[in-house]
């Protein structure tokens, strides 16, 4: 799609969204595949400056962004440009194998940056983060410790194994207790029906693909299916 469709489909996404309830949207470049491993180009940061400034100027609802595969500076700059409250980065600490090939974290670098442009803007950090294998053997509280305390993320997100996929209860029993008094987050897998036992353990979840025409990633939003599950997470 052209920059027009783009934004028609993004803002169409973004009102059913919001009309149904959810508390919070997250704009990313999803569509980008394959995803750069580290920086992306500069027009990839232009255009999602121009959307999420249209995004923040249209609902009234926390915002977030996420350049995929794992450019948090340039998320940091979008969110500082267009007001959105929090970033999302993929691999903040550590390393991960994914099929970009390796990437790092960027805690050092992020950390900085967001000092000297946005302090107020928060970073959501996952760990052992879906479509990526670890490196070496480590215990996923480590893991969410060292983010937090060592990386300074304010808030963890855990997920499954890829986009949809369900996130183990056990892994986001264990990044809570490890997380202290950062929030955790539930980042793949959540749906109607799990929602109740997710929010028993997780202070909310991330969802797209159940919340799709289809159940299916790259499809339109489908209100009904919103509401239904704002309801259910109200519940």
């Amino acid at each position: 799609m052209d920059l027009s469709q783009i934004r028609e489909f993004v803002l169409s996404d973004a009102n059913s969204l919001v009309d149904a309830g959810v508390d919070g949207l997250i704009l990313e470049n999803f569509g980008d595949v394959p995803f750069y491993p580290g920086r992306v180009p500069p027009h990839t940061i232009a255009f999602l400056t121009r959307l999420a400034a249209e995004v923040r100027s249209r609902f009234d609802v926390p915002l977030g962004i996420n350049v995929l595969r794992n450019d948090g500076a340039a998320a940091l700059a979008v969110a500082a440009a267009a007001g959105a409250e929090f970033i999302r980065v993929n691999v903040y600490t550590g390393a991960r194998l994914a099929d970009q090939g390796i990437l790092e974290g960027q805690a050092h670098e992020i950390a900085r940056y967001r000092k000297s442009i946005a302090p107020e803007v928060r970073i959501w950090a996952d760990v052992a983060v879906k479509h990526s294998a670890a490196l070496g053997e480590r215990d996923l509280a480590d893991e969410v410790e060292d983010t937090v305390e060592r990386g300074l993320a304010d808030a963890i997100i855990v997920s499954g194994a890829a986009t949809g996929k369900p996130t183990s209860l056990h892994d986001v029993q264990a990044a809570k207790v490890a997380a202290g008094d950062a929030p955790v987050y539930i980042g793949s897998g959540a749906t109607e029906s799990n929602v109740r036992d997710l929010l028993a353990i997780a202070a909310g979840v991330i969802i797209g693909s159940a919340l799709k025409r289809g159940g299916v990633v790259s499809a339109p939003v489908d209100a009904a299916r919103v509401r239904a599950f704002v309801a259910a997470a109200r519940r």
